[in-house]
């Protein structure tokens, strides 16, 4: 950090901007471009305003302060949570996070954010789309379904349902075509090396490079890791163990989703995964556990091969990841 780097903290909702200075004020602005002026205006040459990524509020302010000079963070709310916990803060308030954030960036001194070029903007549109799409097809199957259990289903409500579903699915493989290209622009060599692991297929791989800008994001495996939320969660007092493993719920969703149904496949026909979800069976670990373990070696293996330009093999998959 340059000596002369001046933080602010900034806690991102729906409406509002709490912001905490290197004065020890807080402040508060709309979340609006009229605020974002507001905030500028505190700011210098040298200032730099760390926010965590809030998947759609943050990104706004994140771009009108980099348009402008000022120098933007955008961290994984993961890391500032272990932050907070670690300083064990037991207060929580919307001040509290922006002050939270601010002490957090002065520990830290975390990576300038760079921003997102426009293909990868337009990408990251594509996907969240396409997860709103497919709930909605998800929600029409069942709904379809339910009618037709019925005694006396209508003709023209199954039919009018289904009219939806097939324009929807043709909005999917639409949709789907099209991220490929977008993706294939900037990204071929990429999607070519990581659909080389075995158990990856193609949506997979586009996920991660798409989430990750193409690995850019990540300066470790590890910090992917936990991007992504692939980390088991036990609770234990003494030499008990409270209920089951599960998946920690904080990260990426979707791509922690992908890659648990990769598990499936991974641990039976990836040599090193298998090995891995073997050893931990065969020391009583609980099949859970084994199969959290193997997406934790998938995106490993992935960030190893993408980073080193070589394709998967089996005989040197173990040093790469």
């Amino acid at each position: 950090m340059n000596k002369n780097t001046v933080y602010f903290g900034i806690d991102v909702s729906k409406d509002v901007l709490d912001v905490y200075d290197h004065q020890g004020n807080f402040h508060q602005f709309s979340n609006s471009i009229r605020g974002f002026k507001k905030l500028l205006k505190m700011t210098s040459y040298s200032s730099i305003c760390v926010m965590e990524s809030t998947g759609y509020y943050h990104v706004r302010l994140a771009y009108f302060l980099l348009e402008n000079g000022v120098g933007v963070c955008v961290e994984n709310p993961l890391k500032i949570k272990r932050y907070i916990q670690m300083n064990l803060s037991k207060i929580k308030t919307d001040k509290s996070d922006a002050k939270q954030i601010y002490n957090y960036a002065l520990s830290q001194s975390p990576s300038l954010w760079k921003g997102e070029s426009k293909v990868q903007q337009e990408c990251l549109q594509i996907v969240r789309l396409l997860s709103v799409y497919t709930k909605q097809r998800t929600q029409l199957k069942n709904k379809i379904h339910g009618e037709e259990v019925l005694g006396i289903p209508s003709k023209f409500v199954l039919r009018s349902l289904k009219k939806q579903l097939k324009s929807l699915n043709k909005e999917v493989v639409s949709l789907e075509e099209l991220l490929t290209l977008k993706v294939k622009e900037e990204h071929q060599k990429e999607l070519s090396l990581l659909t080389s692991i075995p158990s990856i297929g193609s949506k997979t791989a586009l996920a991660l490079i798409v989430f990750t800008d193409g690995f850019q994001r990540f300066d470790s495996a590890k910090e992917l890791c936990s991007y992504a939320g692939i980390t088991p969660i036990i609770r234990e007092s003494g030499s008990s163990i409270k209920g089951k493993p599960r998946i920690s719920k904080i990260g990426n969703t979707k791509l922690r989703n992908l890659l648990f149904m990769c598990s499936f496949n991974a641990y039976k026909y990836n040599k090193a995964c298998k090995a891995l979800y073997q050893r931990l069976v065969a020391k009583g670990k609980s099949k859970k556990l084994a199969l959290i373990a193997v997406c934790n070696k998938l995106l490993k293996q992935a960030f190893a091969i993408v980073k080193s330009g070589l394709p998967y093999d089996e005989n040197f998959v173990s040093k790469l990841s």
